[in-house]
This record gives structure tokens, sequence and C-alpha cells, in this order.
């Protein structure tokens, strides 16, 4: 399984600990955008959520498109999970950009035909994101993790994937189906 991370930081230590559990149950490669992971925030360093990738996985990180690349020659995963998955990266998957590690390895693993799942996380998921979640859930080998708002009075555009759901969605895609119900 690959476990993507991209620049949603106030999702970290949820992300954290479902990596924790979900390397104790399968063989999991860490991936980070170049913002994940170059960039401390108010919710803690790169670096340190790095190294915890590192501890969870047993693996290093893949963090650049140079090392994201062979993913798809290698077939590397089964299943590849986008969490959080940004509303930079959605735009960037529904356009075919592929100018980080984490688009990289999207592009690379959906050439051998696997599923994708993707754990958004963004503030304008139902404004200027909502075009590309539609998009991502019209092709083919891509999932959501279930989602809905997080703070529908404070941030009435923004969605969250319940990560308690994650590993139930990753086995769904799997399968070849969405999970449901998908908005929560």
């Amino acid at each position: 399984m690959g476990l993507a991370l991209c620049g949603s930081y106030c999702t970290y230590e949820k992300v954290l600990e479902v990596a924790k559990d979900l390397s104790e149950k399968y063989d999991v490669h860490p991936i980070m955008s170049d913002t994940a992971s170059e960039t401390d925030s108010r919710f803690g360093e790169a670096e340190e959520h790095k190294r915890r990738l590192k501890e969870y996985t047993g693996r290093e990180v893949i963090d650049t498109v140079t090392k994201a690349e062979p993913i798809g020659p290698k077939k590397l995963f089964d299943v590849l999970v986008v969490a959080p998955c940004t509303g930079n990266t959605l735009g960037k998957l529904a356009n075919g950009i592929t100018d980080t590690a984490v688009t990289m390895a999207v592009k690379a693993h959906l050439r051998n035909g696997k599923p994708v799942v993707i754990g958004v996380s963004t503030n304008d998921a139902l404004s200027g994101s909502a075009k590309n979640i539609g998009e991502l859930l019209n092709r083919k080998n891509y999932y959501f993790v279930p989602f809905g708002q997080d703070d529908p009075e404070k941030k009435p555009t923004s969605l969250v994937a319940h990560w308690d759901k994650l590993e139930e969605a990753a086995l769904a895609a799997l399968e070849g189906r969405q999970l449901q119900p998908m908005i929560v």
C-alpha cells in the first residue's frame, strides 16, 4: 500500500495514527508532496512527520518526483491512498498535472490499472474544488474515503475524510467498489 500525504497539516495527527495502524497490518510505503515534506507548520515540523512515517512503516519517505516515478514500472502497490488530499492536489489530479511526488505516484500507479483512494481534506471542497472532486468521481480507478463537512458553521465549503474509514475504503477499492455511503 502506498500512503501519500499532501499539505493539509491540521489532519496529520489523525492520518499519522492511521498510518501507524495500517503499518501493523500491511506493507506501507510513505509518500509526501514537496510541500508536506518541507513545510513546518503550527501542527508540527516536517522532519518530525517524516521521522514518524519512517518509524511506523520501516521505509524511507518517497518525497521527490524522481523517487516516485519507479512506482509504476516496479508495480509497488496494490492500492495507493492519498490522505490527506488537498484541493491543490485534487486539481492537479483532475487536470493531469504531475509535478510532485504524490501526483507522480498516482500517475505511475494508475498506469497499472490499480485503485487510487482519495482522503479529501480541503476548505474549498464545496466551492472551487467541487468540480475536481466530480471529475475524479467519474474516472476509472479513483475511489474516495467517505467524507463530510467538518465545521458547517465556520467553514461551510470544507470537507474532510472520515479517517476511521480509510482502511475499509482501501479494501473496497481493491474489490473495485466505492465504499458507501460516501457522503456522511
